[in-house]
């Protein structure tokens, strides 16, 4: 293991300042470095343990971007066990003349986690709570230690640590000292900078050093340079800063090395963007949490108003004032809010609810808002929370289209000056012709803001760099600072003589000269910087839109539009429980190849073709898109709608088309053909499924992991049943007998049909073989898929209103579906009547993909329109309608499609209504249709159930009713726990009474 340098020896004494900037960097940006990635590679994996160092396509591809508009492409990456690893890479590096740039979770906005030599990633390994001390309120960390880890572990002993940004899931603590990282809660606790107290550090030249506060005795050489040059430059330091500055982030923090600020090193450090030298730990300071808080949401005309106001609050020390507009806010998240078009979100502290609440009353009387709300109670607090913190994702789509984008989204400036500052930049939007929706931390003078440029175009591309020169020269006229929390990095770092003067800017560089004098660290950020407008991520897509199958009707049918989504916030990286999906391939590996945001950046590669450049057949977009469930939870959960489970089966369609496929395409693939060919013969097979040879061989054929069992065939499918047994009703419905009901679980069909008969309701069944697709579907056999949904479009035709049958209302009996099954009366002409799909996955499928894949046929949005759930019919069609009541605690599983694509309020509400307590588990079952069921994927499957299902099933009480309404969900739980888990047609139909008979 190569040995720390200590002060006496600081890197290559030889070097001029900035070697590796101007001249090894120069090189790797012009394609010189095949040869120098050959030896590097060779050297640092013989350096390092097994693992640590990854030159793979894939590991270069999923760091080439941040959060930022910037992409730059790196050598390979390494991901530390332990400091000695990072002290092997830097003298490994510095040997071979090839920068490093340290990275947490990738979260940075300004591109200042990107770089083309070695990616230091501390999120892998380096993510240790390493001790707490309670008594002296600090907190011992390693770098990539995740911000939420850290507040959980401190959680006990009535403390948190006080900086919050809104990726506290997943930005690590690293990040946040690089950045200098503030969040909600600075108004009261500060920035990161204000909450660190010690820091280890390696320099790229090998100096390991212990930074606190005051230069230590004997400083050694680096510190002392360093000591020397802040001693000589006293009048421009004091003098070249902005005053009245909360959220001053921009450049180095030399101030906070003036004599009278204590020469504070770690406060210094921090801010620094990973150029001066890399954190391998941090000793932190923790802030006592209060007992207990309150919401206050105070609605205002504009985003102006609420700024005007906000520094009114701040006299009674509210915890945060966050500012939004509403145009962030999804209309489905509109009810919980006051009146207004821009919203102050102020949180209180107490120690009991009623002194949080209180406070937060006494603000709202001093708010001068249009309209406010108070709420104390956790869960509706955390609704409202979350509304504030998606906006960062959310503000990426504009109200009506339109994509923006960040780079100049965090500018601040004096409390005070916030309202005239914001009237001076919606002018200046004006006058270039732009959109954004500010959000922020309005009580501290910063605001977020996603502007819609165009950064594709060299027009587009010209009036960016323009627009970012006017809004630098407006914010210093305002007295504030380019970068108010997230850095300068790429997109500011070369405007900072407008807002510091030329003098202050080269003592920054002479600052870095004195860390850093090869340049190592994160060139072309901050100091020397690369100008704004190069590296853009979206220069490297093709010029014109690629051939795709989907309709992609959110992106104008452009697939590269559909990549763009990803802006690398990375809320798929959030593991911690609760109701949302998003990504539980993620959650159960904990790679980044296998969350939403990994494969996103490998599709843009792919894309690009620059590293991966075998196109649709790529092998690494392959193997990440593998371990994806199709679970559609990033069609919900992630802020910008991207839809991985639509990705995935766009590239499989196009990666095997020509060639033989998988065998499990063929077999679980096909599924619905295959069990419509078996059902005659069901009591056969089932009989020979329960020879063990003879399952292994069926599973062996079939490409079906061994661990599972074949599940049983209906002896009779639900159809064959329900022929001449579907009685009238005053309400008309359709039900569709989708695949899993039909063969393998009518029971839950015959379940429905009495409570829907029940009801009320009047069904009658589609009048001929009818399927969703979804196995084709989500095999990316999208031929076969169109075919499939196109036959049922056209057997569906008579219920759509386009048939002369329905136009006029056969009598009762009279008309035949499906065999002998009658119409009703009146036709139940779908989009006046509903169609009752049992199973979500096929419901879901049938309202998103089914006019998504078939965007020319008119008849496609006819029938997504009229899809309900159960749940949904029965609340939308019977709602006066009293289900029986069960009176017993429930558990089981929301299914992921449900959540995703369909509305669960429905289903919650008719649970209680049937007196069903608690909430079933989010995230996914982990079997997902045939994902489960394949080789190589039954550890995952079960990690997944092993997240969120399967601890809520054990920790039910003993008397729970297991539910779930999936078909899949139910197989799960009961491959897996032994348990029968029931759809809640089933549930409500046991608690008719007269229970179902021999004939249900």
């Amino acid at each position: 293991m190569v040995k720390q340098r200590t002060e006496d020896g600081d890197g290559p004494e030889n070097d001029p300042p900035g070697t590796i900037g101007k001249a090894r960097f120069a090189a790797l940006r012009t394609g010189l470095g095949a040869d120098l990635r050959t030896d590097l590679k060779a050297a640092l994996t013989a350096a390092l343990p097994p693992g640590a160092a990854d030159f793979s396509t894939t590991a270069r591809a999923l760091t080439t971007m941040d959060a930022s508009n910037y992409r730059r492409v790196p050598l390979g990456t390494v991901t530390p066990r332990h400091p000695d690893d990072v002290a092997t890479t830097l003298e490994i590096c510095r040997a071979h003349g090839v920068p490093v740039v340290p990275r947490g979770a990738g979260t940075s906005v300004a591109g200042q986690a990107t770089g083309t030599g070695i990616v230091l990633d501390f999120t892998r390994r380096m993510n240790a709570v390493l001790d707490i001390d309670p008594a002296s309120r600090t907190a011992l960390v390693q770098p990539g230690t995740v911000l939420d880890t850290l507040r959980e572990a401190v959680r006990p002993h009535g403390l948190t640590f006080g900086p919050d940004p809104s990726t506290h899931a997943r930005c690590t603590l690293g990040g946040m000292i690089a950045n200098n990282a503030c969040g909600a809660h600075s108004v009261a606790w500060g920035t990161t900078a204000d909450n660190v107290r010690e820091l280890s550090v390696l320099t790229y030249g090998g100096t390991a050093l212990r930074l606190g506060h005051g230069w230590p005795d004997p400083p050694g050489p680096l510190l002392t340079a360093a000591r020397e040059l802040i001693h000589d430059n006293l009048a421009l330091i004091r003098t070249g800063y902005p005053p009245g500055l909360p959220r001053r982030i921009s450049g180095y923090a030399l101030d906070a090395l003036l004599p009278e600020n204590g020469a504070g090193l770690a406060r210094a450090f921090c801010g620094s963007e990973g150029t001066l030298g890399v954190v391998t730990e941090a000793l932190v300071g923790l802030v006592e949490a209060p007992a207990a808080r309150a919401l206050a949401v105070l609605g205002y005309a504009d985003e102006t108003a609420a700024a005007d106001a906000a520094p009114g609050l701040l006299p009674y020390r509210p915890l945060t004032v966050e500012g939004m507009a509403d145009d962030l806010v999804p209309p489905s998240a509109r009810n919980g809010l006051p009146h207004g078009r821009a919203w102050l979100f102020a949180e209180t502290g107490g120690a009991t609810p009623a002194e949080a609440r209180a406070r937060a009353e006494a603000l709202v009387k001093a708010a001068g808002a249009l309209d406010t709300a108070v709420v104390s109670e956790p869960a509706a607090m955390r609704a409202l929370w979350r509304i504030r913190e998606d906006a960062a994702g959310t503000a990426t789509r504009l109200p009506g289209g339109g994509e923006a984008w960040p780079g100049w989204e965090d500018c601040a400036v004096p409390p005070a000056r916030l309202g005239a500052y914001l009237r001076d930049f919606r002018a200046l939007l004006n006058t270039y012709g732009l959109r954004g929706a500010p959000f922020g931390h309005f009580g501290e003078g910063c605001v977020h803001i996603r502007i819609s440029f165009d950064l594709i175009s060299e027009a587009g591309v010209r009036a960016f760099r323009s627009f970012s020169e006017d809004l630098a020269a407006l914010v210093a006229a305002h007295g504030g600072s380019l970068s108010g929390e997230h850095g300068d990095g790429r997109a500011r770092a070369e405007l900072l003589p407008k807002m510091y003067g030329p003098g202050l800017v080269a003592l920054f560089t002479r600052f870095k000269d004195v860390w850093d004098p090869a340049g190592g660290l994160n060139p072309g950020t901050l100091v020397r910087p690369a100008p704004l407008d190069e590296d853009l991520r979206f220069a490297v897509l093709p010029k014109r839109p690629v051939d795709v199958a989907f309709g992609y009707p959110e992106d104008g049918g452009d697939f590269r539009a559909a990549v763009r989504r990803c802006v690398g916030v990375a809320k798929c990286r959030d593991t911690a429980p609760g109701p949302g999906v998003m990504c539980p391939s993620y959650r159960a590996t904990g790679e980044e190849a296998h969350s939403t945001r990994g494969r996103a950046r490998l599709l843009h590669e792919m894309l690009a073709g620059e590293i991966v450049r075998d196109g649709w057949r790529s092998r690494e977009v392959a193997d990440a898109l593998d371990l994806c469930l199709s679970c559609k939870g990033c069609r919900s959960d992630c802020p910008v709608g991207v839809d991985m489970a639509t990705y995935k089966a766009e590239f499989l369609h196009h990666h095997y088309a020509g060639r033989l496929r998988p065998r499990t395409h063929y077999t679980l693939g096909r599924l619905p053909g295959w069990l419509r060919a078996a059902a005659p013969a069901a009591p056969v097979l089932n009989a020979l499924a329960r020879i063990p040879p003879l399952a292994a061989l069926a599973k062996t054929a079939a490409g079906i992991t061994p661990e599972r069992p074949l599940p049983a065939l209906a002896p009779v499918p639900f159809t064959r049943w329900a022929r001449g047994r579907l009685g009238g009703g005053p309400k008309p419905a359709v039900l569709w007998p989708d695949t899993f009901t039909e063969y393998l679980s009518p029971e839950v069909g015959r379940a429905a049909v009495r409570v829907l008969e029940a009801a009320g309701f009047g069904l009658v069944l589609p009048p001929g073989r009818v399927c969703c697709g979804l196995t084709y579907l989500t095999t990316g056999q999208l031929d076969r898929a169109r075919a499939v949904l196109r036959r049922t479009l056209t057997v569906m035709e008579p219920l759509l209103g386009t048939a002369p049958l329905l136009g006029t209302a056969p009598l009762l009996g009279t008309a035949p579906l499906l065999g002998t099954a009658p119409l009703l009366g009146t036709a139940p002409l779908l989009g006046t009547a509903p169609l009752v799909v049992l199973e979500p996955s096929c419901a879901a499928t049938l309202t998103t993909d089914l006019p998504e894949l078939l965007a020319d046929d008119p008849r496609a949005a006819r029938l997504a329109a009229a899809v309900r759930t159960f749940a949904g019919t029965l609340a939308e069609y019977a709602p006066d309608w009293t289900p029986p009541r069960l009176d017993r605690p429930a558990a089981g599983q929301l299914h992921c499609h449900h959540h995703a694509v369909l509305d669960p309020a429905a289903d919650r509400s008719l649970r209680a209504r049937a007196g069903l307590g608690g909430e079933l588990a989010g995230g996914c079952c982990g079997l997902a249709g045939s994902f489960g069921f394949e080789k190589g994927h039954y550890e995952v499957s079960v990690a997944c159930a092993d997240d969120q299902l399967l601890p809520a099933v054990r920790t039910a009480p003993p008397d729970a009713l297991l539910l779930a309404d999936g078909y899949s969900c139910r197989t799960q739980l009961a491959q897996l726990t032994g348990r029968r888990a029931r759809h809640l047609a089933e549930a409500l139909a046991e608690g008719l009474g007269a229970g179902l008979g021999a004939g249900f």
